[in-house]
């Protein structure tokens, strides 16, 4: 996939927060399988974020003071680190896509296309209960990356 962004600081947290322009280019072999996405407003994309770190299972995020284990989470460092973003379509091409809402690296590999269904994916009614007591909103990581105190691995 084809970001503005080479250093994950720069990305944004939610893809949702961004107007940028982003582009998954497609091998010729799965070009076929783009048939009727046009008439698609928003998908589902799933990605590989290849440069994750794989070996934290719990974890404290920049805006908590509390760990939380790493399936409560939507941190990139997970131990299958696939990730999942509701992006609009903007244009389907010879050789893929135009959407906008990615939050990845610039080359994150493409697992899937999904079509989003507003009727059966949206829940409005859904809570995460630990996000709803968050103790420094808005706060993002710092790009640390010596290692985390055992008690967060």
């Amino acid at each position: 996939m084809e970001t503005p962004w080479s250093d994950r600081h720069a990305c944004p947290r939610r893809g949702k927060d961004s107007d940028a322009v982003c582009r998954i280019a497609m091998k010729p072999q799965f070009l076929p399988g783009l048939k009727s996405v046009e008439g698609c407003s928003h998908l589902h994309i799933l990605y590989w974020m290849h440069e994750a770190r794989r070996d934290l299972i719990v974890q404290a995020p920049a805006f908590d003071e509390t760990t939380h284990g790493v399936f409560a989470l939507r941190s990139p460092a997970r131990p299958n680190p696939i990730a999942l973003s509701v992006v609009e379509l903007l244009a389907v091409h010879d050789d893929g896509l135009s959407v906008r809402g990615l939050d990845c690296l610039n080359g994150t590999p493409l697992i899937d296309i999904k079509p989003y269904f507003a009727a059966t994916d949206s829940v409005p009614h859904a809570r995460v209960a630990w996000r709803e007591t968050i103790t420094h909103p808005g706060r993002r990581s710092t790009g640390r990356t010596d290692p985390v105190p055992e008690d967060t691995v």
